[in-house]
């Protein structure tokens, strides 16, 4: 029988030229009539898949070697988008609104190569076919203009609403959120057509906001029955004969204790140390075998793997497993038999790890302990705790010097650790946000950060040399292109990144510059700039090595209740150690052919769950602000843009300073120097000075903070120049931007006495300096590269540490991401695209509050009407919705007619 890999292996070789299923039958000697069924099944998948092509004269290629390229559509806001190629070495490809056909972002497509860039680093493409439909199903705000209505989407990056025919209504009223199934996908002009589905609620009752975004991401909340069913039948209590069954190690005489938050209640890895006769310290750490109890292929294996994480929403959490299993059986609860996989680690003086052991056992744990209480006897030396854990206090002064010992070996093997401020929004019984604390990163979480790891990197050494399949956590190096770009940055603040040879940068070398920067002001924007320079991190059935950790091999091990990759590497470990060390072959080439789909999916669930807790955060945070407008606040510029700047306050709430409310002068955006400058006063505002704002207002629909600076004189009258100067503020005149999202191509100053609106106003204010030295163009524009958001890497999923999806363990840093793009192509990482894009931010002229859309809908079909900042009485909705007299609704029946 005909395999894939076979089949596409033949149709990549160079001599090889499309055939026709006769030929290719002939080829392969397919002789029986049940394996030329079973071919032909297999050329109309991988057909299905877009993996190969059929031409007009029916004959069958692979796309690669027809100039198509396929991948996944990475959209924008502003309409444009970029395709990330399967094929990882292939550089991103732009695609322009207009040559995106029906497609939306999410969607599988081929694309066909229309231009290239001198020296073929930028693409520029069109898409030819639409593989696989990621966006089936979307969530927005119904609007009813009673013979027809519209539903605005919740996610910007579908830029058209959706229209909904009368009968399609299902009960939905006018200003409800609702989930619409999508019936036309959008064609030319013509907007997509949906009929609603479920009626979440009022966009403004409590609770539906939260649920928009579960909604939004199609997050799975409720198990089947079939799932629930397996999962009930689980034991609450390990049985005697049982562990003498197993023949597993038993640790249960061991002092070994869980360390966790208060709220917690998935307990799944715990921890001991003791010193050794010979005066080295032995490591154990012990995590819940749910692969035990979630055998493959079962039905709560297969919704663990479309779940393929936890998501850990504000007020929620959305397991990958059901609670019987992750807060029952599966949870390390203290003085109560548990199975388990153990990796202990014995290290000498200088935390090298001269032996390890990995093996199945039982344990019990002798105490649940909790972060707070940790620290408690650690740094603060509480009498009260110390005397409640007096028998155990020898124990976690040994674990925070092993701890501590393992962090500065990998801080001097290089390891790159982003100290970002983490913070937690409260909410009340209602789910709405009272408070925002920060979250500490004490003695306690760095000791489980730095035991978790260790783990990681041991159990995946061991494994790469048994050369069985398996799932490694990777991170790539960073492009040099925009590990350059950050290098320039760095040195506008008198820094150097050193030991820089042929382009490549060792990550011991940005760990140097982390430490120099430590508790200066700049260090915020410093950090946040090195991780948007790197790429993200990600599972791979290869271990190429994790850039942030310098660690040559990496893994996740340590979570198996709340990652899928954590659970299926259990399975093969428990496999390997029941085998005496290997595995069948049969078996191997099995596995082998499953860790590539099995690494992919984790590594997509992983985004959609972190943009899923990105969403809720930034929501919450705005709700939190709704009452504090008019209240002044001392902020830290965190983000300087063509369009303004955003400023971070104390509490890690961020908000926009529009350029258009910047008032005392004309600024000019710099992106080098990544400032604002002042076109009278010379003034400058860069990344990391500290200013006092006022809330200014806020956008619940866009989840959006608006500031204003606080003691912001007006400009004055005989500064204001010509009609013709001032024709480019409001936000900085955009271009091309809005049809090509060229947002680094814009003009910030508008045309000045009759010159080009790029430059700064001719000679002599051409360069940024403060130095004051005359410059020729000035190019404050930025004529970067296409969006100037366009291929700003992702950063590290969590940060270096990689604390993976939803995970606080290894690593403190938010799950944010920065750019746009994969981080291949050579296009330019402009700061105002992660902001432009997921935070509803505009950068078009005049961008006013910000409000995303006009009265009419978006989609194209209805025109005239007021913008969203104009009175509600000029365009009456009652007069949009009458009787069906406009001309667009007509248009669109005869569309849907052909």
């Amino acid at each position: 029988m005909i395999t894939e890999a076979e089949l596409l292996n033949f149709m990549r070789e160079t001599a090889y030229k499309p055939m026709t299923y006769q030929e290719l039958e002939e080829h392969f000697q397919i002789e029986k009539a049940d394996d030329f069924r079973e071919f032909l099944k297999l050329l109309n998948s991988l057909e299905q898949e877009g993996k190969i092509i059929l031409t007009r004269t029916h004959r069958y290629g692979v796309p690669e070697r027809m100039d198509l390229v396929r991948g996944r559509l990475q959209a924008h806001a502003k309409g444009f988008a970029f395709l990330i190629p399967d094929d990882r070495e292939h550089p991103d490809v732009y695609i322009h609104a207009n040559d995106l056909k029906s497609a939306m972002n999410g969607d599988t497509v081929l694309v066909r190569i229309s231009s290239k860039s001198v020296g073929g680093g930028k693409l520029e493409g069109e898409v030819v076919r639409i593989v696989i439909r990621a966006v089936t199903q979307i969530v927005g705000v119904f609007q009813n203009y009673e013979t027809y209505g519209f539903v605005l989407p919740d996610d910007k990056r579908i830029n058209r609403d959706i229209f909904i025919p009368k009968e399609a209504f299902g009960g939905a009223v006018d200003g409800e959120k609702v989930v619409v199934r999508i019936v036309n996908y959008p064609e030319g002009r013509s907007a997509a057509e949906g009929e609603v589905t479920e009626i979440l609620g009022h966009k403004d009752d409590p609770g539906v906001d939260i649920l928009s975004i579960i909604r939004k991401h199609q997050l799975p909340e409720a198990f089947p029955e079939d799932v629930m069913a397996e999962a009930q039948a689980a034991p609450d209590t390990i049985a005697k004969e049982e562990i003498e069954a197993q023949g597993r190690r038993d640790l249960r005489n061991k002092v070994i204790v869980t360390i966790d938050g208060e709220d917690a209640k998935d307990l799944d890895d715990a921890v001991n140390v003791e010193r050794l006769p010979n005066g080295n310290i032995m490591l154990g750490v012990h995590i819940a075998d749910v692969g035990y109890y979630v055998r493959e292929n079962s039905k709560l294996d297969q919704e663990a793997y479309n779940r393929g994480c936890s998501v850990y929403l504000v007020d929620r959490v959305i397991p990958m497993l059901p609670h019987r299993l992750s807060n029952g059986i599966c949870s390390l609860n203290p003085k109560v038999d548990r199975f388990t996989l153990s990796c202990e680690m014995e290290f000498n003086e200088h935390m090298k790890v001269v032996r390890h052991d990995i093996f199945t056992s039982v344990i019990r744990t002798t105490e649940r302990m909790t972060y707070t209480n940790v620290r408690k006897i650690l740094q603060e030396e509480d009498p009260e705790v110390t005397e409640r854990y007096s028998d155990l206090v020898d124990t976690f002064h040994l674990m925070r010097e092993l701890a501590l010992k393992l962090r500065s070996n990998r801080m001097r093997r290089g390891a790159v650790d982003f100290d970002f401020e983490e913070s937690k929004v409260i909410v009340d019984e209602n789910g709405k946000a009272v408070d925002i604390v920060k979250r500490e990163r004490s003695i306690a979480e760095q000791i489980i950060e730095e035991f978790m790891l260790a783990a990681n990197e041991t159990v995946a050494e061991h494994f790469h040399w048994l050369k069985v399949p398996f799932i490694y956590r990777i991170h790539e190096d960073p492009d040099q292109e925009k590990l350059m770009n950050f290098m320039a940055f760095v040195a506008n603040f008198g820094y150097a990144v050193k030991g820089g040879k042929a382009n490549k940068v060792h990550p011991r070398a940005l760990q140097s510059l982390l430490e120099e920067i430590q508790g200066t002001k700049e260090q915020t924007v410093i950090s946040t700039m090195m991780l948007r320079s790197m790429k993200q991190a990600k599972y791979d059935a290869e271990s190429t090595g994790h850039f942030g950790l310098a660690a040559e091999f990496y893994t996740h091990f340590t979570s198996p209740i709340r990652r899928y990759p954590d659970l299926v590497i259990h399975r093969i470990i428990r496999e390997v150690i029941e085998n005496n060390g290997a595995l069948p072959d049969q078996r191997m080439e099995y596995l082998a052919s499953r860790m590539h789909d099995i690494a992919q999916q984790s590594s997509e669930r992983e985004r959609v769950a972190v943009d899923a807790e990105r969403d809720t955060e930034q929501m919450k945070k705005a709700e939190f602000m709704l009452d504090k407008v008019g209240e002044e606040f001392p902020g830290i510029i965190s983000s300087v843009t063509s369009f303004g700047m955003f400023i971070e306050l104390e509490n890690t709430v961020e908000g926009l300073i529009r350029l258009s409310a910047m008032t005392d002068d004309y600024y000019h955006f710099h992106e080098q120097h990544m400032a604002l400058m002042g076109e009278r006063t010379s003034k400058i505002y860069r990344i990391g000075d500290e200013v006092k704002i006022r809330v200014a207002r806020v956008n619940m629909d866009d989840h959006t903070i608006d500031f204003e600076m606080v003691d912001m004189k007006p400009r004055r009258r005989e500064d204001e120049g010509s009609g013709e100067w001032r024709s480019g503020r409001g936000g900085g005149r955009s271009g091309r931007s809005d049809s090509r999202g060229d947002a680094g191509h814009r003009q910030s100053g508008g045309k000045r006495g009759g010159k080009s609106g790029g430059r700064d106003g001719g000679k002599g204010k051409g360069s940024f300096a403060s130095s004051g030295k005359a410059g020729k163009s000035g190019k404050f524009g930025g004529k970067g590269a296409k969006a100037g958001s366009g291929k700003g890497g992702k950063g590290i999923n969590a940060n270096a540490h990689d604390g993976g999806a939803g995970g606080k363990r290894e690593g403190g840093a938010p799950a944010v991401s920065f750019g746009f793009g994969s981080g291949k192509g050579g296009y330019a990482s402009g700061p105002a695209v992660s902001r432009d894009g997921g935070g509803g931010y505009r950068t078009e002229s005049g961008s006013g509050t910000g409000s995303r859309r006009k009265k009419t809908s978006a989609s194209g079909i209805f025109t005239g009407g007021g913008s969203a900042g104009e009175s509600s009485a000029s365009s009456p909705r009652k007069k949009r919705g009458g009787k069906g007299k406009s001309n667009s609704t007509a248009a669109f029946v005869r569309k849907k007619k052909k």
